[in-house]
């Protein structure tokens, strides 16, 4: 292990992003839709995934579906190079196993919810620009508020020039927890599945790949399930407008979002978004981890290579 492991993690997510960005723009949107507004009383221009994805690409052009791709690779390569170097750091050195000698799930959960707290705090700007980005679309299927950037260093400047560093991170004691919540439960399910299945193996012929690629569903499904509602809150705060002041017009902050939502919307307001986030997670999860693995793989090849010389 060296320092490395954070270049690979952050590498991986890029990789992955590629793949599943559309599925970001889509669960973004299907977030912002009926914003504060009860159930049956707001248009939805998404009603479902393949619709959503059928309307962006008629109304908005096939490449809409790529939207906020740039932030959106920055703020995976910010909060993956942590969470996933931190996790293999201490993965590597024992720290998360238990007395046992097999993997602690709660050690897991610990390493990867601290990786994914610090890679948020990072990376939190870029989520914020990722979320205004995709967002923004044509006024016959325009959800929540809608900025007019034209990309995401015009974005960055104009954030910045009008609010500070204050104004790029608005939003931030959200996107800790739900990194938090999140990574914790995915790199938990992660390398406790792994861990299982390299002690049984599920036939004698079982390969490395096969391995990263059924503990990555695992870990992604844990991380579905944990993270939307925090997802949601993030969304709504980081896509809101502010005004002269820099305060929200919606929202004063997290528990004032959460309340709102709970109260217009329901508990099914905070798991709007949740199929298409699945859909990506999966993925994505699966994607990073193998990326991941196949990453240091080559690094381990390269060293023995380089020994030989």
């Amino acid at each position: 292990m060296d320092g490395t492991d954070f270049l690979l993690g952050g590498v991986a997510s890029m990789g992955a992003t590629l793949f599943t960005n559309p599925l970001e723009v889509v669960k973004t949107r299907m977030q912002l839709q009926g914003e504060l507004a009860a159930k049956g009383t707001y248009a939805k221009p998404y009603k479902s995934i393949l619709d959503a994805f059928l309307t962006i690409a008629k109304n908005d052009g096939y490449w809409a579906l790529q939207k906020g791709l740039a932030p959106s690779l920055c703020f995976q390569f910010g909060i993956n190079s942590a969470r996933l170097g931190i996790y293999n750091t201490a993965f590597e050195n024992g720290y998360t196993v238990a007395k046992s000698g097999k993997q602690s799930i709660w050690k897991c959960a610990f390493w990867g919810g601290i990786g994914g707290f610090i890679g948020s705090a990072l990376a939190s700007p870029f989520f914020m620009l990722r979320t205004h980005l995709q967002s923004q679309a044509v006024a016959q299927i325009a959800v929540g508020y809608q900025h007019k950037h034209t990309g995401m260093l015009s974005a960055l400047k104009e954030i910045f020039q009008q609010h500070g560093i204050r104004g790029l991170y608005r939003g931030v004691s959200v996107t800790m927890p739900r990194a938090m919540l999140g990574s914790g439960g995915q790199l938990a399910g992660y390398g406790y599945t792994k861990d299982m299945l390299l002690r049984y193996p599920l036939h004698s012929q079982q390969s490395d790949r096969l391995v990263s690629f059924l503990s990555g569903i695992a870990g992604g499904t844990v991380m579905a399930i944990t993270m939307t509602p925090p997802d949601v809150v993030a969304t709504r705060l980081y896509n809101q407008g502010v005004d002269a002041k820099g305060k929200g017009l919606y929202y004063k902050g997290v528990v004032d979002c959460f309340f709102k939502i709970l109260k217009t919307e329901g508990v099914a307001g905070l798991y709007k978004g949740f199929w298409p986030h699945y859909m990506r997670i999966g993925p994505h999860s699966m994607l990073v981890l193998v990326f991941f693995d196949e990453l240091k793989a080559i690094r381990k090849r390269y060293y023995r290579r380089k020994e030989t010389l």
